[in-house]
């Protein structure tokens, strides 16, 4: 097992003037589940595919343990990768596509048979052993491409997106699967989603990115309870957060039609980059519902979970028409059409920079 670690990694696309991976400074520890996270393009499958040796590197490096990997081979990192498509032989069976890289490493047939037979323990995969992949579910494909990396006893496993192809409650299942199954094994391992639920409930720590530049790195709790800047409020959390612009008034910000007291550090951070206005983020669970005061809201849109609802509704036009979700209690939902008055706790917002976008609450 082994740490893995970039060093201002970067890579600049032929032909292009920015790079799609921009001076990444990460380190992840040995036997940790660590997350990359962020929208389409941003960077995340860039990443992965230059620790994995498949992207050149143009700027900074990768280690793995105390080994420079930045210029080797994919074959000499000692990793094993898991994609999307499975990428699985059809004409062989599955114990021969889980056994195929030690074949090909020239490990005998009986060590190849018994570390494929102890991986199949562990994914419930032995009473399709002498099966063809066509003859599996997409559940049972991916359980085999994880077998085969599996056997190969890697430093680091990276899964690229393992579970898009996957329907939603085979997702739910096989992720909580992964995970434990990574706890079990201790093996550092690299994992990228677009999924940010999927990320909140999988990894040790998340990282999240955008346009190639590392957002912020944290435990899911606390990037939840703490976003850095304004793209991670709005990206981690489902619903999202809540972000609106409200103006600095005399001990907090004025919320509608009420006063919220805000830390007086914020408000000085605010007055120094000269913002006469600061974003103020709050999660849907968050709000209170008052009788008066705070903001109004039309109601457009109730979904009904059961103990909880979610409300979807949006601020008169004339004062700028600003969307909103609200968690209400699922026993009394709201009419749709009819009017709320939301206050956020004041203990539990967030203050935002609305010119750089960076935090500025505790």
């Amino acid at each position: 097992m082994a740490s893995v670690t970039f060093d201002k990694a970067t890579r600049l696309y032929p032909g292009g003037d920015k790079p799609a991976v921009d001076q990444l400074e990460l380190e992840i520890e040995d036997g940790e589940f660590l997350v990359l996270v962020g929208p389409s393009g941003c960077g995340k499958s860039t990443s992965l595919r230059m620790l994995a040796g498949l992207e050149d590197v143009n700027g900074g490096s990768i280690r793995i343990g105390d080994r420079d990997v930045t210029h080797l081979p994919p074959k000499d990192r000692d990793i094993a990768m898991v994609f999307q498509n499975y990428a699985l032989y059809p004409h062989m069976s599955v114990a021969d596509n889980m056994g195929f890289a030690l074949k090909i490493a020239g490990v005998d047939k009986g060590t190849i048979r018994k570390k494929v037979e102890e991986a199949a323990d562990i994914l419930d995969l032995r009473p399709y052993l002498d099966r063809k992949p066509k003859a599996l579910s997409g559940g049972q494909r991916q359980r085999v491409a994880m077998g085969r990396a599996i056997v190969r006893q890697p430093q680091v496993f990276l899964m690229d997106e393992p579970l898009s192809n996957l329907d939603a409650k085979l997702r739910v299942s096989t992720r909580t699967q992964i995970a434990g199954l990574q706890r079990r094994l201790g093996i550092t391992t690299v994992y990228v989603t677009h999924d940010q639920v999927e990320a909140m409930t999988m990894g040790d720590r998340v990282a999240v990115l955008k346009d190639g530049l590392l957002q912020q790195v944290d435990t899911p709790r606390n990037m939840y309870d703490r976003p850095a800047n304004l793209f991670v409020a709005g990206f981690i959390g489902s619903p999202a957060m809540n972000l609106v612009e409200v103006p600095i008034t005399d001990g907090g910000v004025k919320f509608g039609d009420s006063v919220v007291p805000v830390s007086r550090e914020a408000l000085s951070a605010a007055a120094d980059a000269g913002d006469r206005t600061v974003t103020v983020g709050v999660r849907p669970e968050h709000f209170d519902l008052a009788e008066t005061g705070g903001l109004t809201i039309d109601v457009n849109v109730v979904e009904e979970l059961g103990a909880d609802g979610y409300v979807y509704g949006s601020t008169p036009a004339e004062k700028g028409a600003q969307d909103l979700v609200v968690r209400v209690n699922g026993r009394h939902v709201p009419e749709k059409g009819s009017s709320l008055h939301v206050v956020p706790r004041a203990d539990e917002i967030h203050v935002f920079s609305t010119s750089s976008g960076e935090r500025l609450s505790d």
